[in-house]
């Protein structure tokens, strides 16, 4: 048996990760002055990650592992949480976030939050070339490899990852041929070293307003669009009945019922009747992952029923009700991350570090430039590496009301994820001077 976790039933795992999100909110209430130190320091958001992947490290709990069965066969298992998790209480804390969100306001953030994207979009095109260039240097037979072993196909499929999503990973796979076998070297690199970044960004928003200064950041669209929802959130406060939250559980589920209904009825459709998105080498498969259309359907329910009546139920809750999904999320995508198996293949690593450091320094380099705000910064960079399942996280971190921001970068990402990938590979292939 392979990494088998000391608990394997999803039940307790989902317990000890409702114990870690205890843990850090009932610290967080503590007014002393240990933990209001603490908590200056290290956000409590990051804590939700870390607590998760530090059970995850010690072998207490996993998202996958192998095991014996009955014939003595080795299989692969997995939990999930996550799945439930990211298909379930995602789309149903995007519609409840979203209820109060004015449209308007969004587009008046300007194209800051854009270029940001595209920004980060460039950093992961031009940061494979150049890490496979640096990397070279100290050791070559890193990025080498012949054929369908050849490190630069295997690479392809991060590209896809890191500026699309699963299916734009997918899509690079199917496309560069890698040899499959050594596919799971480059899943470890894509968990761990975009995990890490994702803690990184976690621990920059406790510090969000001290990196708008040194940026030079003007946040007066942001601030005014938070004021904006609080103050409508104010003005339509109440308190909260059964009924409200029974009303507000069925707004979220009903939605996640009609997402996940939509989202398989728009791909089977597009697979049983154009030959294009069943091709998984093409761009266009990516219009046939359900997640894809999941999130889209989600969010555009939120966004119309803003402007309705739901709207109200943000006075009884709802951003607040959709945060705590958003937090069990975030809880199970900690528990992905093993801090362990950053020493599993340090060549790989290494590229995956220094390629992620581009991409950072290339945001930071911009941001500075165009003095945008570190939210755009951060959504920009997770709405590319981390794709529809984290840029809300991200976002919402912010602001509950900004989560849409988040959501619709990520859609956008999907959408240029291969094309952006193939382009990033072609300059890989050159760098390895293959």
């Amino acid at each position: 048996m392979e990494n088998v976790p000391f608990f394997t039933n999803d039940t307790i795992v989902f317990g000890i990760l409702m114990l870690c999100l205890g843990l850090v909110f009932y610290t967080l209430s503590i007014k002393t002055t240990f933990w209001k130190t603490f908590y200056k320091f290290v956000p409590a958001i990051l804590l939700c990650y870390l607590l998760p992947s530090i059970f995850n490290s010690l072998g207490i709990i996993s998202p996958e592992w192998k095991e014996l069965d009955a014939d003595g066969e080795l299989i692969e298992k997995s939990s999930n949480v996550y799945f439930i998790a990211s298909r379930y209480l995602l789309p149903a804390s995007l519609v409840l976030m979203t209820l109060s969100i004015d449209l308007k306001s969004i587009f008046n953030l300007g194209p800051k939050a854009l270029i940001m994207f595209l920004t980060g979009t460039f950093g992961i095109i031009i940061g494979g070339p150049i890490a496979i260039l640096l990397i070279s240097i100290i050791s070559p037979e890193t990025v080498g490899g012949a054929g369908f072993d050849a490190v630069w196909r295997g690479l392809s499929t991060l590209a896809g990852s890191w500026i699309g999503g699963s299916a734009n990973q997918a899509a690079m796979l199917e496309i560069y041929e890698f040899n499959p076998n050594k596919y799971s070297g480059m899943v470890l690199v894509d968990i761990v070293v975009a995990n890490l970044w994702m803690a990184i960004l976690l621990i920059g928003i406790g510090k969000s307003k001290r990196i708008d200064k040194w940026l030079k950041a003007d946040t007066s669209a942001i601030e005014s669009l938070k004021q904006k929802v609080s103050s409508y959130a104010d003005s339509i406060t109440r308190n909260p009945s059964l009924a409200d939250y029974i009303i507000m559980l069925s707004i979220a589920f009903t939605t996640v019922g009609i997402a996940h209904w939509g989202a398989e009825g728009i791909s089977n459709l597009l697979a049983d009747n154009f030959e294009v998105f069943n091709d998984k080498s093409s761009p266009l498969s990516t219009f046939k992952s359900k997640f894809f259309w999941m999130v889209t359907i989600a969010t555009v329910i939120g966004i119309l029923l803003s402007y309705t009546k739901a709207k109200q139920y943000e006075g009884a809750g709802a951003s607040k009700l959709g945060s705590i999904f958003i937090y069990v999320l975030i809880a199970t995508i900690g528990m992905k991350m093993d801090i362990g198996k950053i020493f599993e293949n340090p060549g790989l690593i290494a590229i995956g570090l220094v390629w992620m450091t581009i991409h950072a320094l290339l945001l930071i380099g911009v941001a500075k430039l165009i003095k945008a705000p570190y939210f755009f910064l951060a959504v920009g960079s997770q709405a590319n590496v981390g794709g529809a399942a984290s840029a809300p996280v991200v976002a919402a971190a912010f602001h509950p009301s900004l989560a849409t921001v988040g959501v619709l970068l990520a859609v956008f990402g999907y959408v240029v994820g291969t094309y952006g990938a193939i382009l990033c590979t072609i300059l890989m292939q050159i760098a390895s001077g293959s």
